[in-house]
């Protein structure tokens, strides 16, 4: 399954149906009265969070969501049908924009959370519905309300519970493919993955999902490379897993580069709380070791992991230093629909 992170929706609701002029005529009845039944309701236009999703492919080849029209009044006084909704079926994570991609309706974080985007217009009068003493024979019915239509702005932010990130080829699709199912694409040169890759982890009793994101380069906030557009991945996780290359010759450097790239984008993904280790320790002679390792943990001002993506070495001892985190910082209720304070659908 491809992966697509934005997407740009035309939806409109369903228009109301006609209202019906129509007269009782009944043999023995000699004043039969107006008959004629109210139009149907437009449907409207819903958009819910369902599980076993992930990315918003879907709406790269469905462009136009359209709720259905209500059915017409009909004779005998009977409602027209009303139309059927439209629910646009979206990932967990997903934020609904306005056109302009900046204003925000709505954050969808959790399975099940379902919002109205547009409303269906109101079925015009029969006229039946205009009868009166003083008017026993109306000739008018009302047509129906049309619907509302707009294009609005899809953005997903994964569900993760740890954001994977580094350099270019520090070594993260490789850790994801050892500590999980996930089969990323994994190659000896820069930005193998170009999209983001999740991974379902356990360790001891704890479970919980890493999303690899693409390696971030100096300049990433301005757009060199891929930029930092997957970022937003992260802004959900409890906890970041920094990996940095140890056969680099500047490991310090190589910290810092990616710390000021996270400064400069901002949004409280630089004080989440941070892991890092020293990957490739497999392709360190023991001499260096020490100095890198000492290196690196002086430029963080924390401990620094020793790991081999490869060999597996040092890898359970930071998995449960991040479920430990993780097991923290996850809040047991659920987390709230944010709506804009203005929406009204």
């Amino acid at each position: 399954m491809r992966f697509l992170d934005v997407a740009k929706v035309y939806i409109r609701s369903g228009n109301g149906g006609n209202g019906c002029v129509a007269f009782r005529r009944e043999k023995f009845i000699e004043y039969g009265g107006p008959y004629g039944g109210d139009g149907g309701r437009g449907g409207d236009v819903w958009v819910e969070a369902v599980d076993n999703l992930n990315t918003l492919i879907d709406y790269r080849y469905q462009q136009h969501v359209t709720a259905k029209n209500g059915g017409h009044g009909l004779g005998k006084v009977m409602t027209g049908a009303g139309g059927d909704d439209a629910v646009m079926k979206v990932p967990p994570g997903t934020q609904i924009y306005e056109e302009d991609g900046e204003t925000l309706i709505a954050d969808l974080p959790n399975v099940g959370d379902r919002l109205q985007l547009l409303r269906g217009g109101n079925g015009g009068f029969g006229n039946a519905h205009f009868k009166s003493a003083t008017n026993q024979a109306p000739r008018n019915a009302n047509p129906g309300q049309p619907g509302e239509e707009k294009t609005i702005i899809l953005k997903l932010k994964l569900i993760a519970d740890v954001g994977l990130i580094g350099l270019p080829n520090a070594g993260k699709s490789t850790f994801l493919s050892r500590v999980s199912e996930a089969r990323p694409k994994i190659a000896d040169y820069p930005f193998t993955t170009l999209v983001p890759q999740l991974g379902v982890v356990r360790i001891d009793e704890t479970d919980f999902v890493i999303a690899d994101l693409p390696g971030l380069i100096e300049g990433a906030h301005e757009g060199v490379g891929l930029g930092d557009k997957f970022l937003g991945h992260a802004e959900r996780c409890n906890a970041i897993l920094h990996l940095v290359d140890g056969t680099e010759s500047g490991i310090a450097k190589a910290y810092t580069t990616i710390r000021n790239e996270l400064e400069a984008y901002g949004n409280g993904l630089e004080d989440k709380p941070e892991i890092v280790a020293l990957n490739k320790i497999d392709s360190i002679p023991k001499s260096q070791l020490t100095r890198k390792l000492a290196s690196l943990e002086k430029a963080c001002g924390h401990k620094v992991f020793a790991i081999s993506g490869v060999s597996g070495e040092g890898i359970q001892d930071v998995l449960r230093a991040l479920g430990k985190i993780v097991v923290k910082g996850r809040v047991k209720e659920r987390a709230p629909v944010k709506v804009a304070r203005n929406w009204v659908p």
